[in-house]
């Protein structure tokens, strides 16, 4: 899916609700701000869906028909909004058959980053229910995954992104992709090591801090040199890892997370501090593979 000019473009899924227009508006200016294409999906499921019991369903040909028909209909609108939004952002368009989550994990292999929205669907609806693809693309997908929330939160001034940091790959690149969002805005950047007392407590606490700063410091040191216009805080907190980013984005731009941490089994598909700041966070959510 890489253009000829070699640009790896955004891709976004398209909600057939034409109020739902965040996570669009959130990809289009992205794709504005970094000169990328954008790359409009809208993937439909099977024909079982939406009928009642012992309701007669429609032919295959007729619901085909029917469902491509719409599926147009909505990619139409959603190229209508983005060109009025940037006019000069290259759009292209996919229409696909399938579960939304397979789709755009396809469309990964070739993006830059993938976006969609989110409605902050309860965990039980969230890990089993078909409705969100929000979990189940972020474990798979091979490039960074944007989960806007509908409705929109409110960010303050000056301008952040909070960055999670633990010392891990994921991490690493989650601070990377950090900067670049923060520096394509003229945004600050506030990253945070966040460290959970053990259960049983630490040997000797303050050196466990001292050793979270060290990684923290060495972490943001080189990175920072790449971006002198980006303005840096960054501190060790003590606290629940999903709790203390969930309040520190509270009012943010987004907050960037690597998709797995230290710590999880090696079978987990998301690690459970990105699962969790996708449930409780209210502004954009990156998260980041290695």
């Amino acid at each position: 899916m890489t253009g000829a000019d070699g640009r790896r473009p955004i891709v976004v899924g398209v909600d057939p609700d034409p109020a739902k227009r965040l996570s669009l508006a959130w990809a289009a200016d992205e794709a504005g701000r970094r000169g990328l294409p954008l790359r409009l999906v809208h993937a439909q499921g099977v024909p079982t869906r939406g009928h009642r019991s012992g309701e007669v369903r429609p032919s295959w040909e007729e619901w085909n028909r029917a469902l491509h028909g719409m599926g147009d209909q909505v990619l139409k609108e959603a190229v209508a909004f983005v060109e009025s939004r940037q006019p000069t952002v290259e759009v292209s368009t996919l229409l696909a058959e399938g579960e939304p989550a397979w789709v755009l994990g396809e469309e990964a292999r070739g993006a830059s980053l993938v976006v969609v929205g989110s409605w902050h669907l309860s965990r039980r609806r969230e890990l089993f229910g078909s409705a969100s693809v929000a979990l189940p693309l972020t474990a798979r997908a091979a490039c960074p995954v944007v989960v806007v929330p509908e409705p929109e939160h409110i960010t303050q001034q000056p301008a952040y992104f909070v960055v999670g940091v633990d010392g891990s790959p994921h991490s690493a690149a989650a601070v990377d992709l950090a900067f670049e969002e923060a520096a394509l805005r003229g945004a600050h950047l506030r990253a945070l090591y966040v460290w959970h007392p053990p259960l049983l407590g630490a040997l000797d606490e303050d050196a466990a801090v001292r050793e979270c700063r060290r990684v923290l410091s060495e972490t943001v040191a080189g990175r920072s040199a790449g971006f002198p216009n980006v303005e840096l805080h960054h501190e060790v907190v003590l606290g629940h890892p999903v709790q203390v980013l969930t309040d520190a984005s509270a009012h943010a731009l987004g907050l960037v997370v690597g998709t797995r941490g230290h710590g999880g089994f090696t079978g987990m598909l998301l690690g459970s501090v990105s699962q969790g700041v996708l449930h409780h966070a209210h502004c954009p959510v990156i998260t980041v593979p290695a």
